[in-house]
């Protein structure tokens, strides 16, 4: 089954990066510049953040639906960060690199199962659960720390 992994979108930070480091704090936010790679992953451009740039770590609310599943989490947006699009069925290498913990979801915004896979094996695991009509959407997090990555969705 066919779906499409979806990152955060670039308009709904920009303005992060326009704040003072007051400001940000008083969001729960804060500015930081990248001291390694691997280990920043961008959710914008859903790359790893280059040593020496610039990103805003913040809380997102993944999962806002009205359920006992309503979640945030923190997240990185990098300064600047080119808007990634990606392909029916493309997993992008920042995901394919981690341990992935992959979260479905029904139309009621229920888990209705989970599981930790490699992410060199999450393009296939995804297509696999999206078999199951029950499936809506999936999430995925990185297993280590356990950030939200993104969201899936089916694709007909």
């Amino acid at each position: 089954m066919n779906f499409q992994i979806e990152p955060l979108q670039a308009e709904e930070f920009a303005h992060l990066f326009d704040l003072t480091d007051t400001e940000l704090a008083a969001r729960q936010a804060c500015r930081q510049i990248v001291a390694a790679k691997p280990g920043t992953p961008c959710r914008v451009s859903m790359e790893d953040v280059e040593v020496g740039e610039t990103v805003i770590l913040f809380n997102y609310e993944h999962q806002p639906e009205d359920s006992p599943y309503q979640a945030r989490h923190a997240v990185f947006v990098r300064e600047n960060a080119r808007q990634a699009h990606f392909a029916i069925n493309e997993v992008p290498e920042v995901i394919r690199s981690r341990l992935i913990s992959l979260r479905l979801f029904d139309q009621s915004h229920m888990m209705i199962d989970a599981d930790v896979v490699p992410g060199d094996m999450v393009g296939e695991e995804i297509a696999k659960a999206f078999e199951n009509d029950a499936v809506a959407y999936a999430h995925i997090h990185n297993a280590k720390p356990g950030c939200f990555a993104a969201a899936v969705h089916r694709v007909d």
